[in-house]
């Protein structure tokens, strides 16, 4: 379970965040839904802990991750959103770097990277340097790389961005597998469409601050829309109305 807590972020005079509050829980998909530039990217790094917030508290499994960062971090697969492979490695090769930071050796990272490859079809890729990969290839190492030491949180910074149809739909997927293997999954978009084919729970952030929460129903009956995208809009002009 992830939980954050009044989240304030500045970078001189910009804003990132001035106030994000929310919980995504085990075996359940939540997004982070916003525009750009309303904050989701960087609420997701106090949470992996490469930004310190300047006010507030996250917490992965009950760990604050200010005060415990490597512990907050072994519960934790990141799939960050500039994805950052090494492209000289192969996505064996790339997997297995990272299995090796977590602690994994031997035959139970070999076993876990066979199972990866496997899960995510990456068969006719594992052996070749990723350099020059296309996006949904990227993607599939860098997701392999995130669960390679069995996190019980999956975080998820706009994945399937630059992907194709096929790509996407093979990602979705992945997160509903996770999902079903009750892990806690949170991922940010600011892409209406695949919020509303994956997410169990939505918390819309815009201008830095939480703005609504709750399920797809709930935010349709919180807004009096009858669409999710109509909802969300509606969320976003009242946050806009208050901050102005």
């Amino acid at each position: 379970m992830i939980e954050v807590t009044g989240l304030a972020k500045q970078y001189g005079k910009i804003v990132a965040l001035r106030d994000v509050s929310f919980s995504a829980a085990d075996g359940v998909i939540t997004g982070l839904l916003g525009p750009n530039g309303a904050g989701k990217t960087t609420a997701l790094r106090v949470i992996a802990a490469l930004v310190q917030p300047d006010r507030g508290t996250a917490r992965v499994d009950g760990q604050d991750v200010g005060a415990r960062p490597a512990e907050a971090q072994r519960r934790l697969g990141v799939l960050p959103d500039n994805r950052g492979l090494y492209g000289r490695l192969t996505s064996r090769e790339n997997i297995r770097y990272f299995g090796r930071l977590h602690g994994l050796r031997g035959a139970e990272l070999e076993r876990r990277i066979d199972e990866l490859i496997a899960l995510l079809d990456m068969a006719t890729i594992a052996d070749r340097p990723t350099e020059g990969f296309s996006q949904g290839q990227r993607v599939k190492v860098a997701i392999a790389r995130a669960i390679v030491h069995r996190p019980q949180n999956i975080v998820l910074d706009e994945p399937t961005n630059g992907l194709d149809v096929l790509a996407t739909r093979s990602m979705r997927t992945i997160i509903r597998r996770l999902r079903d293997e009750g892990h806690c999954v949170l991922f940010s978009s600011h892409i209406m469409q695949e919020v509303a084919a994956l997410c169990d729970r939505i918390v819309v952030i815009a201008g830095g601050a939480t703005v609504a929460a709750g399920t797809p129903d709930e935010l349709r009956r919180a807004t009096g829309q009858e669409s999710l995208e109509d909802a969300f809009v509606a969320a976003i002009g009242s946050a806009e109305g208050l901050m102005a």
